[in-house]
């Protein structure tokens, strides 16, 4: 009885710990694209010469890519969380 309840309780501690990383990632992704409507607007708005046409692209690129890798691991995130299968992550 006790082993199903320790189990329980580290359930819900992965739980409430892979719920708050998702909504941490979801307000970081949605920042990046803040930054990223921003460089979109600098880059349309203003005379640029090529180095700096080419370093906004760059940022770009480099958002974009982040981007990308954090909406994989929101999307796995979240996959755990709907399968029941929350785990802690530890960072050593």
């Amino acid at each position: 009885m006790r082993q199903n309840q320790a189990e329980s309780r580290r359930q819900n501690v992965a739980k409430r710990s892979m719920t708050k990383e998702a909504k941490q990632l979801a307000g970081l992704i949605a920042g990046l694209r803040k930054s990223l409507d921003g460089i979109h607007k600098e880059r349309a708005s203003t005379k640029l010469t090529g180095a700096e046409m080419g370093m906004l692209d760059e940022r770009r690129n480099n958002l974009l890519l982040t981007i990308a890798a954090l909406d994989d691991r929101l999307s796995a995130v979240q996959g755990l969380i709907d399968l029941g299968r929350p785990h802690v992550i530890r960072v050593h």
